[in-house]
């Protein structure tokens, strides 16, 4: 373990011990709409699609989002839904012809920023583009562990994965490159960021697009990982879908 990564892992043992630290229970009390019953269910309905378009985090569920985010069920979450992808993979028989295709998305897919949503109030704060922006070109996201594991387990198995973000291209390339190099994702076959043409398209529209640009090539995208429906949602989505979750932020 290199010298960034080992101060990474402490950072975030610390985060959790002082999360739970500073709480006088894992749970907000349950006091009607400023309980945790009330932000458990708007996290429910953040992950089943029900919540849609938010601009931040209910202020009352701060501490719910952090203590999720931090304390463990979300590193479980993470695992449970990896566990689904991998008895679905051992379902698929490949043709051999080096066209089987997964796509991930980057953002809390791949690598993690609850180090910069910390900062941001794990949400309860707007986005900032150019806060965000600064934070990605520092390159000190760490690998969600889970998505690592079935990352290897795609590329040892045959299949091109791509990664699809909506990272700008001419700003984070190369950041977002050593990056996921640093943080072990290699041998992927490519990395599709934004670019000038399709800079204001929504997630759906430009993810769609690059879904359907990999099928006129003749790939058949066999599963699709993001932790944003928008990410999963559109044409050309493939045989399976898969969402990570994500109650830091909304991405339409």
């Amino acid at each position: 373990m290199d010298h960034k990564r080992r101060r990474q892992t402490l950072l975030l043992i610390f985060l959790t011990i002082s999360s739970v630290a500073t709480s006088t229970s894992p749970w907000i009390p349950m006091d009607g709409n400023y309980g945790a019953s009330y932000c458990l269910s708007w996290r429910l309905g953040v992950e089943t699609n029900n919540v849609r378009l938010w601009r931040i985090v209910p202020l009352q569920c701060l501490r719910y989002v952090e203590v999720y985010m931090l304390a463990g069920q979300y590193d479980r979450d993470v695992q449970l839904i990896v566990d689904q992808i991998k008895v679905y993979l051992n379902e698929i028989v490949h043709p051999g012809d080096g066209m089987d295709a997964w796509i991930l998305d980057v953002d809390d897919t791949c690598l993690s920023n609850v180090f910069y949503y910390r900062l941001k109030r794990y949400g309860c704060d707007p986005y900032d583009p150019s806060g965000f922006r600064t934070w990605s070109m520092k390159g000190e996201c760490q690998a969600i562990q889970p998505v690592l594991e079935l990352f290897n387990t795609l590329i040892e198995t045959g299949f091109k994965v791509f990664l699809v973000t909506g990272r700008d291209e001419e700003t984070l390339r190369q950041a977002t490159e050593e990056n996921l190099h640093n943080q072990g994702f290699t041998g992927y076959e490519r990395l599709i960021m934004r670019t000038a043409d399709n800079k204001r398209q929504s997630a759906i529209t430009y993810k769609t697009r690059i879904r359907k640009e990999m099928m006129d090539e003749g790939y058949r995208i066999w599963g699709n990982v993001g932790d944003q429906w928008s990410d999963l949602q559109g044409e050309y989505s493939g045989d399976r879908t898969f969402k990570i979750p994500n109650p830091m932020y909304f991405v339409p």
